[in-house]
């Protein structure tokens, strides 16, 4: 009986607070999130530290706290970012979507060729950088040197309810070419600017050029 009325008591001070708590949280469920980047596999579009927000309302909107799918918003779009939970990597992942359901794409010498036609690149005064026009959608993208860069595939076809995405780091990115097609079902969000960063090479100082900061 006591630990009732403990608990009774305990909801009934707290219930302002538990009651913004469950709202905070199925917000972040089904409408809003940020994330957290601990890889380079975007750069230099996103970099290490750079905390995202993420639209998850772009594409659907799900009951808070399931996958479960109340309504269609929007559709996936080449040169969109999105975040996603990959089953086959075991990971939350984030990259550039490049192919939609029914497109073939092919690569050669890091260069894409979407349904027959190949994908502009205009040169930068960093020579491991290029810009990349995808539809209107106008984005830089790095190339490195590594050994065994897979910078070349055959032409695939993405089939129905997928989507082929590539990091903007593309010789240092794990992505399509290592784990395959991403299930529509996988996409969390639309990743649309970063909220904050912070250096984690200089004891995790903020680098306040890049708040607010627009990605697409």
């Amino acid at each position: 009986m006591n630990i009732k009325l403990s608990m009774h008591k305990l909801l009934k001070e707290n219930w302002a607070f538990l009651l913004f708590a469950l709202v905070l949280f199925a917000s972040r469920s089904s409408f809003a999130d940020w994330y957290l980047v601990p890889t380079g596999s975007m750069l230099p579009t996103i970099v290490e530290g750079d905390r995202i927000f993420v639209n998850k309302m772009a594409y659907r909107l799900e009951v808070p706290f399931t996958d479960i799918e109340i309504m269609q918003t929007g559709q996936p779009k080449r040169g969109d970012i999105v975040v996603f939970n990959s089953e086959k990597a075991g990971n939350r992942l984030v990259k550039r979507l490049i192919g939609e359901p029914g497109d073939r794409v092919a690569m050669f010498d890091n260069k894409l060729i979407i349904n027959g036609e190949p994908i502009q690149y205009e040169d930068s005064d960093n020579g491991l950088q290029k810009t990349e026009q995808l539809d209107n959608v106008a984005h830089i993208v790095q190339f490195m040197p590594v050994a065994e860069a897979r910078d070349n595939f055959a032409e695939v076809i993405v089939p129905e309810g997928h989507y082929l995405v590539l990091g903007d780091n593309r010789n240092n990115s794990a992505d399509s070419r290592y784990y395959g097609f991403v299930p529509a079902i996988e996409i969390q969000g639309k990743a649309n600017k970063v909220l904050l960063s912070l250096d984690p090479k200089n004891y995790y100082l903020p680098r306040e050029e890049r708040f607010n900061q627009p990605l697409i």
